[in-house]
């Protein structure tokens, strides 16, 4: 083995850790995967043998990338964040490693969409520092501050965070049976079950894609209910159970091919928020199979 392919094996020894870091700064797969082969290719052209921790090295490369990443996407005005859904990650177990690395931590939708609301610099500083324990004196360079306000970027995205953000139910259980009485009232058009099942201020979201009127916000649990169950009515199709983000969800199939994935947050026995992604473009390319 020559000293590339040497370091090719170290860097792929890191390769699933960083597509963690990369997908909490993104809410993108595809750009994940992008930030993760920058920081390869700066690898590549390094002088790796002066690096004395390629791990912590490479993961404030890969924050760089993002940073950058985020700032180009902001200046350009293009897609704008707060109008899109993060990209779902989505299985039938949880035993996947890469799987179990993106979902750690309860990184759900609702989460993600509270962290583009976030600026670039203060994303950067929770995610690295709050999730993977990067010191601040590691931060600032990259953000080009003192390690002081780096410290302030990330106290007040943790205040951001837990002031819209309420900490899901953990227990896989509980959350599958809110899922399930939320989805036997919807087919059967039970209202005030729906409702029920529904917090008060339930949050819904859907993203169809870069179409107008391609994002939707409804708020409220008599919205959220006439619209779920008005959606059942009119749209047939199948359900097939499946993690979201590491919580349970639901994906929608009609004709074999995948319509919709829904993310619950459960909180108690009630859904606070429910993240619909039913853009064509960004389904297919999660290569979702049905097993009814």
């Amino acid at each position: 083995m020559d000293e590339r392919e040497f370091l090719a094996e170290r860097f792929e020894g890191h390769r699933t850790h960083l597509k963690a870091v990369a997908y909490r700064m993104l809410g993108s797969l595809a750009e994940a995967d992008d930030a993760v082969q920058e920081a390869w290719l700066k690898l590549s052209r390094s002088n790796a043998g002066d690096i004395e921790n390629l791990g912590g090295w490479l993961t404030t490369v890969v924050g760089r990338v993002c940073l950058d990443m985020l700032r180009s996407r902001t200046s350009r005005r293009e897609d704008p964040m707060e109008e899109r859904l993060p990209d779902p990650v989505v299985s039938s177990s949880a035993s996947d490693p890469e799987y179990e690395a993106l979902v750690a931590d309860s990184v759900g939708l609702a989460l993600l969409v509270v962290l583009q609301s976030l600026t670039p610099a203060e994303r950067l500083a929770f995610v690295l520092h709050d999730t993977f324990g990067v010191p601040f004196e590691d931060i600032a360079p990259i953000v080009g501050r003192s390690p002081a306000a780096a410290r302030q970027l990330a106290s007040r995205a943790r205040r951001r965070v837990r002031g819209t953000a309420p900490d899901p139910e953990r227990d896989p259980a509980r959350q599958r049976a809110v899922v399930e009485a939320f989805n036997a009232a919807a087919n059967s058009g039970d209202f005030e079950a729906l409702v029920a099942v529904l917090d008060p201020d339930v949050v819904l979201r859907a993203d169809v894609g870069a179409v107008p009127g391609g994002w939707t916000q409804v708020v409220g649990a008599e919205n959220v209910a006439g619209q779920a169950i008005t959606f059942r009515r009119t749209t047939p199709g199948q359900i097939m159970h499946a993690l979201v983000n590491g919580t349970a969800g639901i994906v929608w199939f009609e004709g074999g091919r995948p319509q919709s994935v829904l993310a619950f947050t459960v909180v108690g026995d009630r859904v606070t928020a429910i993240d619909i992604l039913a853009d064509p473009d960004r389904l297919a390319a999660l290569d979702l199979v049905y097993s009814g």
